[in-house]
């Protein structure tokens, strides 16, 4: 089976390449069109090819330039035609008008990644993204809640799969691991951490808020650059806390990230809105433990064991569990292990492969979706 996965902005490369890499092992031939990625050196396709078609001149560019070379680039993509039997679209930059724009080939697929948080009903081109899914032939959500918010928006329960995203394990076997950054050398406690992209929704204010509550000597680590937002009043609040905060705010390329999950004690996703997180199945392949927010899917991985979970915005309840979590050997080993189970079992990339090709499969022979 030739199969086309697409995702124009690169803006889940981790996704990307973990699924390329496992249709391929699994038999399907596998091409990947994206852009270059302008953060970071990202490892080669595993058996799988990579073609560069979006956004080669302007990716890091004004927005106005990017979104014409997009639309150049759309053109394109659609009248080169395409040899494969099914495309799975990842991301698309403007949703509304590559409705418009995509190729003739089907059955088209599309995971849509980071629409389906309850805040991105407010987010500009949220009308668009409607109108390119009724362009598809199916639909795959990431967990069952997904699923809800697909037929919220109108999207008939036969065209929705539920096809979980796959613990990100590539990144326990980088060829090379680069030392934790100096910015968190030296830690002795034990270690919270929270990881990613800093963005309101993803509720930094909430562990910062938690650490208050803390015991001294441990150690709550901030990685990641802030977007939409200062780290002004995290810094401030980070001040009045007993345990040590440190921030690390820039993209950290992905050979610093195992000596930082490896040397954390708990993952923190303190998340007010989400779907799904990539942080959450990096901390599942790393076998951490992992508190979680109770909102979008986080509950569907807890049931496996491999989470605790606290109400969404509730700092003195994070704090409850991290504490516990922390002091207590047996309770972050239950939760280590439910998370090693959980990334080798439901949420591995093997599973979520065969998944797909079965509703590849489904769409080419003319039956459900």
């Amino acid at each position: 089976m030739r199969v086309q996965v697409v995702d124009a902005p690169a803006y889940t490369p981790p996704y990307d390449r973990s699924l390329c890499a496992a249709l391929a092992r699994a038999g399907a031939e596998v091409e990947l069109v994206t852009s270059p990625f302008a953060h970071a050196e990202l490892p080669p396709a595993d058996g799988y090819r990579i073609r560069e078609a979006f956004h080669r001149r302007w990716g890091g560019g004004p927005r106005a330039l990017k979104a014409a070379e997009h639309v150049l680039d759309m053109l394109r993509f659609r009248g080169a035609g395409s040899r494969a039997d099914v495309v799975h679209y990842q991301w698309l930059a403007l949703p509304g008008l590559d409705a418009r724009l995509l190729p003739p080939a089907r059955p088209r697929v599309l995971t849509p990644h980071g629409w389906l948080r309850r805040e991105a009903e407010r987010a500009p081109g949220r009308r668009g993204f409607r109108r390119l899914l009724e362009r598809m032939d199916a639909v795959v959500a990431l967990s069952r809640y997904g699923a809800e918010r697909l037929r919220e928006a109108g999207v008939a329960a036969e065209r929705i799969r539920v096809i979980p995203h796959g613990a990100l394990d590539y990144l326990t076997r980088l060829p090379s691991e680069a030392p934790l950054p100096p910015e968190l050398a030296g830690a002795e406690g034990p270690v919270v951490l929270l990881f990613g992209l800093v963005r309101p929704y993803k509720g930094a204010d909430v562990l910062l808020g938690a650490a208050r509550e803390l015991d001294p000597g441990t150690e709550v680590w901030v990685v990641g650059r802030p977007l939409g937002m200062s780290l002004g009043p995290l810094r401030e609040a980070a001040s009045a806390a007993p345990a040590t905060v440190r921030f690390v705010e820039r993209f950290v390329a992905e050979r610093e990230v195992p000596a930082i999950f490896r040397r954390a004690d708990a993952v923190a996703l303190p998340y007010r809105d989400a779907e799904q997180s990539g942080v959450l199945y990096t901390a599942l392949a790393f076998g951490k433990a992992i508190v979680a927010s109770d909102v979008g899917g986080f509950a569907e991985v807890a049931a496996h064991g491999a989470a605790r979970l606290v109400p969404p915005g509730d700092p003195q309840a994070l704090a409850a569990a991290l504490r516990e979590v922390l002091a207590d050997r047996a309770e972050r080993e239950r939760l280590e292990a439910g998370a090693r189970a959980a990334a080798a079992g439901p949420y591995s990339w093997d599973a979520v492969a065969a998944s797909t090709l079965a509703l590849y499969r489904e769409l080419l022979d003319g039956g459900p979706p």
